[in-house]
């Protein structure tokens, strides 16, 4: 096989409370196809989002990670890679460009050495390159997952929730670098509010298993990462409010933004919520778009 196919999904790290540790994968999808050529070199075609400025070298994610598995499996066997991507999901907007690039790149390079590593060795290998395995890890196995490290080496537990719920991703057009969120962010937290956040990421967990949506509201609360990014975010605290009242659980910043992603019920009015959240983005001089997704189930997988 000297060519395959790959759809990874858009996903949505930290859920609230859950900072660096909670993801989910939701049904946005980056395809990208990888062929091996007689070609020496790399070739990039791409239709989407990054169509203007994605350029075919060795530090590309999608390439640099394709060649760590690929030179890993056969001693840097040297080859042409041609990559088409068909790329959906918004770039440094918090909805998991790079992971999906990292994922898409090491899954197909991985069938192409005829699935030499598991899949949580491939998370392994995607949180070296990530750096943190809350947005590789649901963009690997899909659903929910929680996250964690344990001598270096990245950990996830995947889970579907009992019920199912719509999440209503309203994208503004400014991109928020993941680097400059981070920077926004104390080094150290009082106690009370990691207890907080403690309290707020355990009861997140118990209400998807359990069902009991009613406890979300609370439960995606936040204070380790969210009011310190609030100023990155215009209008942040009432696009939160807007989507409350229109009928959300909640709101929270997807990644370290600039998207926000509500979680509400199957019935909820989500176009109404989404409006409602896109307007207030206007009031504050900032474009959206919005998305209304459901939960990806499966992870990257080959089409």
């Amino acid at each position: 096989m000297k060519k395959v196919f790959i759809q990874v999904p858009a996903t949505s790290a930290n859920c609230g409370p859950g900072f660096d540790t909670l993801g989910l994968a939701c049904n946005l999808y980056n395809e990208v196809s990888y062929e091996i050529t007689d070609k020496k070199g790399f070739q990039l075609e791409v239709e989407g989002e990054g169509a203007d400025y994605l350029k075919p070298f060795g530090r590309n994610l999608a390439f640099a990670s394709f060649l760590r598995v690929w030179n890993a499996v056969t001693d840097g066997e040297r080859i042409g890679l041609k990559v088409k991507m068909l790329n959906r999901i918004p770039m440094s907007r918090g909805l998991g460009s790079s992971s999906s690039a990292i994922v898409a790149g090491l899954y197909a390079a991985n069938a192409l050495c005829d699935d030499h590593y598991t899949k949580d060795e491939l998370l392994g290998i995607a949180t070296e390159i990530e750096g943190h395995p809350d947005n590789v890890a649901p963009a690997l196995y899909g659903g929910f997952t929680i996250s964690y490290m344990e001598q270096e080496k990245a950990h996830s537990l995947r889970l579907l929730p009992a019920k199912p719920l719509k999440f209503i991703a309203v994208v503004p057009d400014s991109k928020l670098p993941t680097s400059l969120a981070r920077q926004a962010i104390p080094k150290t937290v009082p106690h009370k509010d990691a207890v907080y956040n403690t309290s707020r990421a355990s009861l997140l967990v118990g209400a998807l298993l359990s069902g009991n949506y009613e406890y979300l509201g609370m439960a995606l609360e936040d204070k380790l990462h969210q009011p310190y990014r609030a100023h990155l975010i215009p209008g942040l605290s009432d696009v939160f409010a807007a989507a409350k009242e229109a009928g959300a659980y909640n709101a929270i910043i997807s990644g370290a933004g600039s998207t926000v992603m509500a979680y509400a019920s199957p019935e909820a009015d989500c176009e109404r919520i989404a409006k409602a959240m896109v307007d207030v983005f206007a009031a504050n001089n900032e474009h959206a778009c919005y998305h209304i997704l459901d939960l990806d189930t499966e992870g990257v997988k080959k089409v």
